[in-house]
């Protein structure tokens, strides 16, 4: 969900807000968290990125500091080098009804961010960024408007002005999610188009974007030499029931299975997908709210354990991690949830570690810190929280290596 409204409040990109970060010990795990300086779909509490240190032993997050004061970093990319932070800014008036995405320099010793430029994202209200394997290109997604870009990274970290962008139009789904549950009012945007997720195969020669006004996910062939995209030949896109609102999917580690996470239908869907062709072939859709759940809810993110055995996906209002198995055929079974311990779960993500996992509470202004039981796919609370204000995304970078 998102509010256009808010997003048209008038705010211009600032440089990067520092403050004093003491030196870490390079085998130091750091955390980045963008969180929300303008009011999208929950409160405005944050003022930009923070900076935290991560216990590895304990899952602690400590010693936070405000590393970047910039709108709305509500995605955020570490650069393959771990040289360069990249973050959209979820804002619709950059350079006149735009958003935009900024390039940040990470300092070696202390992890501490020097603004490097903003561009526009081509389109308004940015939602999603990725990076391509070699790290030569972004590519982002504009919620409103409903289109993508592709943006050049240049000598130095910086970036360029877009050198590829597509917009999508007409033919939006229905009000109601076709497979919600009963008595759901988890609407969202079936008004116009909106681009939602855009990242790349584990291949790199294909990208794949959704669009939940659409119910749609594009498949676009990409050419790493000039960050070009076109149309698959083997699928230009696939639909999904009208009004389910697919937003974000995750590749098995395999390469050849893909799992797409429906916002208003709370479903997942599972993909065979050929790295050859690019194309999509829908295997089977399961709900990720418990048997017999009635009322609203709205599904948010997705992850697939690097052991390629469990898919977690986040429930905001049922305020929930969903946990799958992932069966030798690439089915998933549904053996179990874990409560977020706060309000509104957005993004989550596990450290490299692969011991824990963080949860962005947004309406509840902290992340929870859950223990990853690696052989069984649980999650148990370990009692620990940290104060962000209004926490959109949590991603991880080890000093040193």
């Amino acid at each position: 969900m998102k509010s256009t409204a808010a997003l048209a409040m008038a705010h211009s990109v600032l440089g990067a807000g520092q403050e004093p970060v003491e030196a870490m010990d390079n085998r130091k795990m750091l955390a980045y968290v963008g969180a929300y300086t303008i009011a999208v779909d929950g409160g405005a509490n944050g003022e930009g990125i923070y900076l935290f240190e991560v216990d590895t032993q304990t899952g602690e997050l400590s010693h936070r500091v405000l590393a970047a004061k910039t709108p709305n970093p509500s995605w955020i990319v570490i650069h393959p080098s771990k040289k360069y932070l990249y973050a959209i800014n979820e804002v619709a008036d950059f350079h006149g009804a735009s958003g935009s995405v900024s390039a940040f320099a990470i300092d070696p010793a202390t992890g501490s961010l020097a603004l490097l430029n903003t561009v526009s994202s081509e389109g308004a209200g940015p939602a999603h960024m990725s990076l391509d394997a070699s790290g030569k290109y972004v590519f982002v997604a504009n919620y409103i408007g409903g289109s993508i870009a592709v943006l050049p990274i240049l000598a130095g970290g910086s970036l360029g002005t877009a050198v590829d962008s597509h917009r999508n139009i007409g033919s939006v789904g229905s009000k109601h999610a076709t497979s919600a549950p009963r008595g759901s009012f988890a609407i969202s945007g079936h008004d116009t188009p909106h681009g939602h997720m855009i990242a790349p195969d584990p291949t790199n020669k294909f990208v794949l974007a959704t669009d939940l006004g659409q119910d749609r996910i594009y498949v676009y062939r990409f050419d790493s030499a000039t960050g070009k995209l076109t149309p698959s030949e083997g699928t230009p896109f696939v639909s999904l029931p009208s009004g389910d609102g697919p937003r974000h999917f995750a590749f098995h580690p395999n390469g050849h299975w893909m799992y797409a996470l429906q916002e208003e239908a709370s479903t997942l869907a599972f993909f065979h997908f050929d790295p050859e062709h690019g194309s999509l072939t829908v295997q089977e859709t399961i709900s990720v709210l418990p048997s017999g759940f009635a009322g609203s809810s709205f599904a948010a993110e997705i992850l697939v354990s690097p052991n390629g055995k469990f898919l977690y996906s986040s429930n905001r209002l049922h305020d929930s991690i969903s946990i799958c198995s992932i069966e030798a055929n690439g089915k998933l079974k549904l053996i179990g949830e874990a409560a977020t311990m706060g309000d509104y779960p957005r993004h989550f993500g596990v450290d490299p570690s692969e011991n824990f996992m963080y949860v962005c509470d947004q309406r509840s202004d902290c992340i929870a810190t859950f223990r990853v039981h690696r052989e069984t796919g649980m999650l148990s609370f370990t009692g620990q929280y940290a104060a962000v204000g209004s926490p959109g995304i949590i991603t991880f970078l080890q000093l040193g290596k």
